[in-house]
């Protein structure tokens, strides 16, 4: 990795378009490190490209959705840098038991013709219920984390058309539960967490620590070229096992590649280590 006398980005603007309060997550961070100045912009609806509410769909992958945003907010800042931030929701990838969180910050760079990803994951405040009564929906609210977490009510079902957000005080969440109860054919008032990053401090963590790699990774500089991105693309397995010395499919080594002129090198890690048997499939089949 190349190392410089100055940030990387000393001077330069870099668009961020949000509607969602996402700038004020990972401005200072970013700035400090990169001497880049963060031009933030909501002169673009975003949740025309999908919303978490289900009401509009997001077309394409999160990656897509972030690279678009990226693009429009260049677009209105005349930057030719730009940042976008993209989160999504479902089961956790182990056992698929737990509601989780993942966010990506996609960095784009016209002029160096590159892009640069940030990724964070982990659990998520994620929880949703059909509730008829009131001390349904106060049971429910303490298990959400309301109201430093917000909620979004919608009469029956969660395809309703007619959704209410960022309810965030007990007072409000009373009366649009009446207002929403008295709509409902089946009596019945789907009640979810509030997934905004504004709405979410849980998701607020995730997209900071994603703002952290993007951060490591734009900092790593291609020893041939010096382009930021410089990163990790694989492991190659083989730790030797430390009871039977058969090679495991844990790393010895990790392959780092440059995207724009190609370099790659390989660095060995794990030097002097043994895997634990456990982890051998001729110990532990």
């Amino acid at each position: 990795m190349a190392i410089l006398n100055q940030p990387i980005y000393q001077g330069r603007q870099v668009a961020f378009l949000t509607q969602h309060g996402k700038q004020n997550l990972v401005r200072t961070p970013l700035e400090e490190a990169l001497g880049c100045q963060l031009v933030h912009t909501d002169g673009y609806d975003t949740d025309q490209l999908g919303t978490f509410t289900r009401d509009v769909a997001r077309p394409g992958s999160q990656l897509a959705a972030a690279r678009r945003k990226a693009n429009i907010g260049m677009e209105l800042t005349g930057a030719h840098v730009g940042i976008a931030s993209e989160g999504a929701f479902g089961p956790d990838p182990f056992a698929g038991l737990i509601h989780w969180n993942t966010e990506i910050l996609l960095w784009v760079d016209q002029a160096k013709g590159i892009e640069v990803t940030g990724f964070a994951q982990g659990p998520a405040q994620s929880m949703h219920s059909e509730v008829k009564t009131l001390n349904a929906l106060k049971h429910f609210a303490i298990q959400a984390q309301f109201p430093s977490h917000h909620l979004v009510l919608r009469p029956d079902r969660p395809e309703h058309p007619d959704l209410h957000k960022n309810i965030s005080d007990e007072q409000n969440l009373f009366n649009v539960f009446h207002t929403v109860k008295e709509k409902s054919a089946t009596g019945r008032v789907f009640v979810e967490n509030d997934l905004r990053a504004f709405c979410n401090p849980t998701r607020q963590t995730v997209i900071r620590e994603a703002n952290q790699d993007l951060i490591q990774k734009l900092l790593s500089l291609c020893p041939q070229c010096t382009t930021p991105g410089y990163w990790k693309t694989r492991q190659i397995p083989g730790l030797l096992c430390r009871s039977c010395r058969a090679e495991t499919r844990l790393p010895v080594a990790e392959v780092w590649r440059c995207q724009t002129c190609q370099f790659e090198e390989q660095i060995e890690i794990n030097r002097g280590e043994f895997a634990d048997p456990a982890k051998c499939e001729f110990c532990n089949p």
